[in-house]
């Protein structure tokens, strides 16, 4: 059995803690959680034990941080004693930067982590990184106790990979959200775009994006692009939609 120090309530956290906790997991035990409130950790005390103090710390194989990309550093130079096994889950940070009295590692699970919805992290990257074999080995194992899909990634690759991450969920979110707000303003149910949605993130999985590309821009319809615009009612969906239509419009070899 191998033992976790989870430090870090949040979203990411308490997925983690879930999918260690898991019944099927005979491989790995959360041997403790900490975080800096006692009301946070309310959730994880009924199972396991807990600690707001970082000299409290117990003793394990890996202290693994969950916690914001802000928090990292400050969290990793306030555990105690050296030698030391920690990894935090950063897709930014690197382990360099973290206390070098200890072993230092990055356990990077590539998805959007979201309070209350439950995941299966059989389906999950894990991305890992670690100072020495030995180090890898160790979180290689427990990595695999949760995910299939378990890679070596280094800092710089790993930070390419975040900044894609960004494109392909935040932005693409922040379209949905823009899209809401204009099906809101015409009194439109946005449900009716939810099928569209779905088909459009299920194509990618089939095929490449520039494959699966659509829409008038690609096609060069002038016309319906100038009638979009003006249908739209504010500068910033205006400039939204120009500079993406270019993008697209360019890509494809058309003249708008």
């Amino acid at each position: 059995m191998i033992n976790v120090v989870l430090l870090g309530c949040g979203n990411v956290a308490s997925q983690l803690y879930d999918a260690f906790s898991a019944p099927s997991n005979a491989a790995v035990k959360v041997v403790q959680v900490y975080g800096r409130s006692a009301k946070k950790l309310l959730p994880f005390q009924q199972k396991t034990p807990v600690t707001t103090d970082l000299q409290q710390l117990t003793e394990a194989d890996l202290y693994l941080i969950a916690v914001s990309d802000e928090a990292v550093i400050s969290v990793s130079d306030r555990i105690p004693g050296e030698g030391k096994l920690i990894a935090h889950t950063s897709g930014t940070v690197t382990m360099h930067a973290m206390n070098k009295l200890h072993h230092r590692g990055v356990f990077y699970p590539l998805q959007t982590f979201t309070k209350g919805v439950s995941l299966d992290f059989e389906t999950i990257p894990l991305c890992l990184e670690a100072e020495n074999e030995e180090n890898y080995i160790l979180m290689d194992k427990i990595a695999q106790s949760i995910s299939s899909h378990v890679i070596p990634l280094k800092a710089d690759k790993r930070r390419h990979l975040h900044m894609a991450a960004v494109f392909a969920n935040n932005f693409t979110n922040q379209l949905y959200r823009m899209a809401h707000e204009i099906c809101e303003e015409h009194r439109l149910e946005f449900d009716l775009l939810r099928p569209l949605i779905l088909e459009t993130a299920q194509k990618v999985q089939r095929t490449s994006p520039f494959v699966a590309q659509t829409g008038p821009a690609k096609r060069g319809d002038v016309k319906t692009i100038e009638k979009h615009l003006e249908l739209l009612s504010t500068k910033e969906q205006k400039e939204i939609y120009t500079l993406l239509t270019h993008r697209i419009a360019k890509i494809y070899g058309k003249e708008l």
